[in-house]
């Protein structure tokens, strides 16, 4: 066997650090493993955080990130890259330039908020992430306030979803996911069941739609792909989004398509946020680690 073949997939995250563990760069590099990827990082900002929410953030220079992901990517390489909290204009901008000068599929989570209503980006800089970052996404994972933040499209029904994700595509990504898991409920929710639709075809309905249930919209503006699946009543959901991204780019830098991609890592999540645990005094992480726990520790668990 070459060097090469005997290579794992390798995955790069360009995100914040979360002293908790339960999001940002801890949450990526745990899914990336539990998808059987080698994962990597640039950190872009530290915060002092836990379950209670953030009380610090402190980006670093731009010279501090630029260098983190050349040493990774001239010396070891990339086969997926995935953005989550970038915090100013001028790292999104650094940031962008970097991964237009990379070969491999980029997933970008335009992070704005933590799971807490904490800000993680500055309004300085979603012109940025507007105009510089998403241009460079293979799929972009916005949830229904970045979609608000960076459109002024505000989604309150499923009929809207559409219009939500013609107007993120406008900016540049090949695909994005429109991700409603807030309609209708404030409770955290993933989905895993996907059917298809033509652009201009009717939204597929499925039985309990509606508040019991979580529906996600997957587009490119020609193929649509509705992502659907029961609430999970657990409220220890922090970092749902990073591993979400996180699971999407794992899968593409094994090869699969957007969808397959999409779907699987849905699978991922789902299992993730059924597993969520209590840590402290607020919202717990999801469970990056279910299926090692699940196929117990004298069987391998399935990537």
């Amino acid at each position: 066997m070459s060097a090469d073949a005997a290579r794992p997939v390798r995955v790069l995250t360009v995100a914040g650090s979360d002293s908790g563990g339960g999001a940002g760069i801890q949450a990526d590099l745990k899914t990336m493993l539990a998808l059987g990827t080698h994962g990597m990082s640039v950190i872009a900002a530290v915060t002092a955080q836990n379950s209670l929410g953030v009380h610090g953030a402190w980006e670093l220079p731009v010279e501090a990130v630029r260098a983190q992901y050349r040493s990774v990517v001239d010396d070891i390489g990339v086969q997926a890259v995935k953005t989550g909290m970038l915090a100013s204009p001028e790292l999104v901008e650094c940031v962008a330039e970097l991964l237009a000068g990379t070969d491999a599929p980029v997933v970008v989570d335009p992070v704005g908020v933590s799971k807490h209503g904490d800000a993680l980006l500055a309004a300085s800089a979603l012109d940025a992430v507007r105009t510089k970052l998403l241009p460079t996404a293979t799929v972009a994972t916005p949830n229904l306030d970045e979609v608000a933040q960076l459109t002024g499209v505000r989604v309150e029904s499923e009929s809207e979803m559409r219009r939500a994700a013609a107007a993120v595509l406008a900016f540049g990504p090949q695909w994005v996911v429109i991700k409603g898991g807030h309609l209708g409920s404030g409770g955290s929710v993933t989905g895993t069941e996907i059917s298809d639709a033509g652009a201009g075809g009717s939204v597929p309905r499925g039985p309990g739609s509606g508040s019991a249930e979580a529906v996600d919209l997957l587009t490119d503006g020609t193929e649509e792909h509705w992502l659907r699946a029961p609430r999970h009543d657990n409220r220890h959901t922090h970092g749902t989004g990073c591993t979400l991204a996180s699971a999407i780019a794992a899968q593409l830098a094994k090869g699969q398509s957007v969808p397959e991609a999409v779907r699987a890592a849905k699978e991922y999540v789902t299992g993730a946020i059924a597993a969520g645990f209590a840590l402290g005094d607020g919202i717990g992480p999801v469970d990056h680690g279910w299926r090692f726990r699940a196929v117990g520790a004298d069987s391998p668990a399935r990537p």
